[in-house]
């Protein structure tokens, strides 16, 4: 059985965690199969977007602790930390679909994609502290980046949850849902991102993560730079032929 299904609807990706008989905990084997899955979104320029959810009742409950105890450390410290996903390099969007829990790296997995879309019943919580260890896969400082500091602070030192109500009213989702639409509310958002330029898709995603390291003249050499990759771009005559011949544009990505 795999641990991570990989399903492709023309142009968005489909990655459902795949372990619900252990809440989609994971361990060494569900991350080699999450990078592999990773590698398959960005190697195949047929995709623009990803969906990523979680098989069951659950996201994803974090780390294995059963397996951690056992000495196995599930991408904790390798290249791209924890699940081989939450530092990953990647130049796709990714929309994270939360049924259930999102909790301790389960939560950071959703912190490292870009959208959220949420079930009403889904929580959110980083409950690392009281297993007496820290959220070190991102979430220590992607949670204080998100929110007002103590409110971040508040989940951190307690390790309390979080309602998805709660989360949309604070910016950490974009939409909750109920279950039976989470996956159709997700494939509606993933296909009007893959209706748009895939390279200026990309480009404008780049932008917008790295924009919270920026100084204001950063960003605008950063801005400028983008600019002249994209400016004469395929992609970007393309747009405005189709726009002046009013028909739909037939992106290349390049």
């Amino acid at each position: 059985m795999s641990l991570v299904e990989f399903e492709i609807h023309g142009a968005i990706a489909l990655i459902t965690l795949n372990r619900p008989e252990l809440r989609n905990a994971v361990n060494v084997a569900l991350t080699e199969e999450l990078r592999a899955a990773l590698v398959k979104l960005e190697t195949d320029d047929s995709l623009r977007v990803a969906i990523l959810t979680g098989a069951g009742r659950v996201f994803c409950a974090g780390m294995d602790l059963g397996a951690f105890a056992e000495g196995e450390r599930p991408g904790l410290v390798d290249p791209d930390h924890f699940a081989g996903f939450v530092s990953a390099r990647r130049s796709k969007p990714i929309i994270a679909a939360v049924n259930g829990a999102a909790v301790a790296g389960g939560f950071e997995i959703v912190l490292a994609c870009d959208m959220v879309i949420a079930e009403a019943g889904a929580v959110f919580a980083l409950p690392e502290v009281k297993r007496g260890i820290v959220a070190a896969g991102g979430g220590a400082f992607r949670l204080p980046r998100r929110l007002p500091s103590a409110i971040a602070n508040e989940m951190l030192l307690t390790g309390e949850p979080i309602s998805a109500e709660r989360a949309l009213a604070l910016g950490l989702v974009n939409t909750v849902v109920p279950g039976t639409d989470l996956i159709p509310r997700a494939m509606a958002l993933a296909a009007r991102i893959a209706e748009n330029a895939p390279l200026a898709v990309r480009l404008s995603l780049e932008i917008a993560r790295r924009s919270a390291s920026f100084g204001e003249a950063d960003a605008w050499a950063e801005n400028d730079a983008v600019w002249k990759s994209i400016d004469g771009s395929a992609d970007a005559l393309e747009g405005a032929r189709a726009f002046k011949e009013k028909r739909s544009p037939v992106w290349t990505g390049r």
